[in-house]
């Protein structure tokens, strides 16, 4: 009986993390628009230009960094990747976060992103740990998390509001070491 051959999964095309900058509303609020629904339940992001210049001067200070998530083949605008409340001192801890756009889903894009951001933070930063809280119910999130290397710390009851409600919220952490 012939063995069936397994299928490869498609190599994922590689993308470039550069900083989140103005320049980058046009895109930036044309993908939110086709990845609004997608992205309510989970995450909050400027909804207006405005909104987004003020995220971006937000975004570009020592506490709070965000990348643009760019791929190489289409130079599109594939995703977001944040260090938020960057601490140093006793603790060098940050939160991430990060969020891809519709039509750049399931392709791998954001996994390869988020680890450039882990290498950034603890080789370039020289962080400790790195914390990422996420919806029990987010379940590709939870996916992306533990093919990185995070570990399940713990369970926040009704830890952020998301769309005026309380959410629970899994804990799950990386150390650099």
């Amino acid at each position: 009986m012939p063995v069936p051959l397994k299928r490869k999964s498609p190599v994922p095309v590689p993308v470039k993390l550069r900083r989140l900058r103005e320049t980058d509303k046009n895109a930036f609020m044309q993908s939110l628009r086709e990845s609004r629904d997608l992205l309510k339940p989970w995450v909050q992001v400027p909804l207006s230009r405005k909104a987004f210049q003020h995220y971006v001067l937000e975004m570009n200070t020592t506490e709070d960094r965000a990348w643009a998530v760019i791929r190489t083949d289409t130079r599109e605008l594939a995703g977001v990747v944040e260090l938020r409340d960057i601490f140093y001192g006793d603790f060098k801890n940050a939160y991430l976060i990060y969020y891809s756009f519709q039509a750049h889903l399931r392709q791998g894009l954001m996994r390869q992103a988020v680890e450039q951001v882990i290498t950034i933070a603890f080789k370039r930063l020289k962080l400790h740990r790195l914390e990422a809280n996420v919806q029990p119910d987010n379940l590709s999130s939870i996916a992306l998390l533990k093919s990185c290397g995070f570990n399940k710390e713990g369970f926040s009851p009704r830890f952020l509001k998301k769309n005026g409600q309380w959410r629970d919220h899994e804990r799950w952490a990386l150390l650099a070491d």
